[in-house]
């Protein structure tokens, strides 16, 4: 494994003593002088650790940010391992022609790849479809069973050391497996996601769900073991070591959507770590009707019931600093009490800007006036994002029939909506003017959000609306 300083990451140095400064969170570590051998060589180029110590502390470094992996795919075949390709299907032949056509053109060694079709009951030629590929085709043992108890019988049949599952509606880059497979590396890892991004550019919805859908996890890596948090991996681009897999005894098949979320969370239980990794992309052919849309987002939804049941552990969580908080109030108290309000709220800003910056100092870390109340504005920044999305995504309905009630109310869920909108417009770059992005965002919230209230109601558990709330960010592990 090679390492290298991530690009956000400065080295500063202040009276003798050195520091690495990442300012998105602002964030700042102390180097001593092994630690400080250790960066100088990664602002060189990629570096291997030396010794365990030393990966002990560059894996740290990468938990908090300051340092990224640099996984290198080995050109040597017998270091890589067998890997078995499975696919549910049920009336799509059309689609998974094109899915296996993907497989057929991989970057990987035919001897190790074993791909499995399981026939979910299908009524078309799904099945010849996959035989004529080459595929091995498996019936699901029924029809309908949906794709957690598809995936399980291609388990069954896989000889492969790793499972490799896709959904027959997506097709695989050509470097797939390869820039996934180097992850499982660390005897830890049980499963590793990867990219998935849209494949069609045609509609509005499609240009929404290239950079707004679920399934896709963004441009960071990220790493979930112990702990209570949500973090998981979509099954239609997850990878997973076979001996993982049954152990925790695969997919729930009682389980038509959400199943994926369990089954990450559960390896988590048990003890194995869970990678995403922005590589290894698939192509997702997304529902691109506002119809098909919003009810796949419905159907997400009627998963938090069930998964608070199966889960009730696992919490939403909220950073909620308690001057943040006073300062957001303050401000949305303004326009209604006066200039006054404002100069609170810049006495909070400075109280807060201070009180940190004292925290800092006692630790000798140096930061400036300036980078730290830039710092503290988006801290305040984030905590309205967070604040607004929760309460589109779950309380739009409820927000909006208020508002009907109460005119003067529209400025609850209208500021809300902007707000969270206009974020996720600037940082996801869609290929939408803002107007139709915010349209179709409000209606997918609004899907979600039914679902969510739909699914808790019939499972009588409202668990999942519960927010653990935090004063400051839990350190990381």
């Amino acid at each position: 494994m090679n390492y290298r300083l991530a690009q956000h990451v400065e080295l500063v140095e202040r009276e003798g003593e050195h520091f690495l400064m990442a300012k998105t969170p602002l964030c700042v570590v102390r180097l001593n002088a092994p630690l400080m051998e250790l960066v100088r060589r990664a602002r060189e180029g990629a570096i291997t650790a030396a010794t365990p110590a030393e990966t002990a502390v560059l894996e740290q470094l990468v938990a908090k940010g300051f340092v990224e992996r640099d996984r290198q795919v080995s050109e040597e075949h017998s270091d890589l391992p067998s890997v078995s390709i499975v696919i549910p299907v049920k009336d799509r032949a059309g689609e998974l022609g094109r899915c296996l056509a993907s497989l057929n053109g991989l970057n990987y060694p035919k001897e190790l790849l074993q791909i499995i079709v399981v026939d979910d009951g299908s009524s078309d030629d799904s099945a010849e479809v996959a035989r004529r590929a080459g595929a091995r085709v498996v019936p699901s043992g029924g029809t309908g069973r949906g794709p957690a108890a598809a995936r399980n019988e291609g388990a069954v049949a896989a000889r492969g050391d790793i499972l490799a599952f896709i959904d027959s509606d997506c097709t695989a880059s050509r470097e797939w497996l390869m820039e996934l497979i180097p992850a499982f590396n660390d005897h830890r890892t049980a499963a590793v996601g990867g990219l998935v991004d849209g494949m069609c550019t045609e509609s509005a919805v499609d240009r929404y769900e290239a950079v707004m859908s679920s399934l896709s996890l963004g441009s960071r890596e990220r790493t979930g073991s112990g702990g209570d948090d949500t973090f998981y991996l979509p099954s239609c681009n997850l990878l997973m070591r076979r001996l993982a897999f049954r152990s925790v005894d695969g997919f729930d098949d009682s389980m038509h959507v959400g199943e994926d979320v369990d089954l990450t969370w559960r390896l988590r239980d048990h003890g194995w770590t869970i990678t995403y990794l922005p590589a290894g992309r698939v192509f997702h052919e997304h529902r691109s009707t506002l119809r098909s849309f919003m009810s796949r987002r419905f159907d997400y939804g009627t998963s938090e019931g069930m998964l608070q049941i199966l889960h009730p552990q696992r919490r939403k969580r909220m950073v909620v600093p308690p001057l943040l908080a006073l300062l957001l109030a303050l401000c949305a108290m303004a326009p209604f009490t006066g200039w006054w309000t404002l100069l609170m709220a810049a006495g909070v800003l400075a109280t807060d800007a201070t009180a940190v910056r004292f925290r800092m100092a006692r630790r000798n870390i140096p930061i400036g006036l300036g980078a730290l109340i830039s710092g503290r504005l988006r801290a305040l920044g984030s905590l309205v994002y967070y604040l607004c999305y929760h309460l589109v995504r779950y309380y739009s309905i409820p927000l909006v029939s208020l508002a009907l009630v109460v005119p003067l109310f529209w400025l609850v869920p209208f500021g809300a909506l902007l707000c969270a909108a206009k974020v996720d417009h600037a940082i996801r770059k869609p290929r939408l003017s803002f107007v139709p992005f915010a349209g179709i965002y409000f209606l997918e919230q609004v899907a979600y959000g039914a679902g969510a209230f739909w699914g808790c109601l019939s499972r009588r558990c409202f668990a999942s609306y519960r927010v653990v709330i935090l004063r400051q960010m839990e350190a990381s592990g």
